[in-house]
């Protein structure tokens, strides 16, 4: 086992039968003590090791990585996304962003949008919210169902259990087709969310960031945790794990969440494509021409 591996997977969930949200504690270190600088040049290390996977991953072309990310707001996924995979080539990853649905997206199936993204063979992709969404904020808000025209004998009380099984199922249908999935929760506690959103408040530039309804959200904290830790015990799985990473620091965490795409890029298998003889003779013969060119 590699050391991202041995690392990381302290907070890999592949069954959820005995997990409890209760028991992972989002200030978190796992008794690192490193400063800054010293946490950053690990990170920069980690994203040396994780492009050259990624290299092979788009040159290979037989597989793809789709990495979900879900958490409450100022948990820091945006900056994990920025700072892990700043090395990566920009031509194999693609990151989408899901916020409220469309009207044309309401109008399919709750799977729908998030498929139409998916990652090709050969490319990373991102999910920064994702299908989980409906088994999360909807399930907090089920008034949202009301506007997801449905037929009404399908709004039952199993609904959220009904989805867990077909999230799950797509989940193995994507594993069966060399699509690996692995999805992180960034567990924030709800003293740093706090602050985090008042510096945000507080600086100019970060004022963007910051809207009412994310201070509202916060009323419903117990109902998100509750939502979370349903979510994750019903869809955690060999095929599709989870991480559910500590982040109320954020070095911590994008070392965690490097360690973890680094670890699902080396279960793959992954190589440089061998040429044939008939490569090898054609490569021959261009460096013959060129060599014999005159300058």
């Amino acid at each position: 086992m590699s050391k991202a591996a041995k690392f990381s997977r302290a907070f890999r969930i592949e069954s959820g039968k005995k997990f409890r949200l209760k028991d992972v504690d989002p200030g978190s270190t796992a008794g690192l003590k490193l400063e800054k600088d010293h946490a950053a040049d690990l990170l920069e290390k980690g994203v040396e090791v994780l492009a050259e996977l990624q290299d092979k991953l788009y040159a290979q072309d037989k597989r793809a990585l789709l990495l979900v990310f879900q958490a409450m707001d100022a948990a820091g996924k945006d900056g994990t996304i920025k700072h892990v995979m700043s090395g990566v080539n920009p031509q194999g990853c693609q990151v989408f962003a899901f916020k409220t649905p469309s009207a044309e997206e309401l109008d399919h199936d709750f799977l729908w949008r998030t498929t139409k993204c998916l990652p090709e063979r050969g490319r990373i992709g991102i999910f920064n919210r994702s299908y989980y969404e409906e088994v999360l904020v909807v399930r907090v808000h089920p008034e949202i169902l009301g506007r997801q025209k449905l037929p009404p004998e399908v709004v039952t009380k199993k609904v959220w259990q009904e989805r867990y099984e077909d999230i799950s199922s797509y989940e193995r249908y994507l594993a069966r087709n060399g699509v690996a999935v692995v999805k992180f929760f960034l567990h924030v506690s709800r003293k740093e969310q706090k602050k985090r959103f008042l510096e945000r408040l507080e600086k100019p530039d970060k004022n963007w960031k910051f809207s009412l309804a994310d201070a509202e959200e916060r009323k419903h904290w117990d109902a998100y945790m509750e939502a979370y830790e349903d979510a994750i015990r019903a869809t955690a799985t060999p095929f599709a794990p989870w991480y559910v990473v500590p982040a109320d620091n954020k070095w911590f965490t994008r070392l965690v969440v490097a360690s973890a795409v680094i670890d699902a890029l080396e279960q793959m298998d992954l190589a440089y494509p061998e040429v044939d003889e008939a490569k090898k003779a054609e490569l021959a013969k261009a460096r013959a021409a060129l060599e014999g060119e005159k300058a």
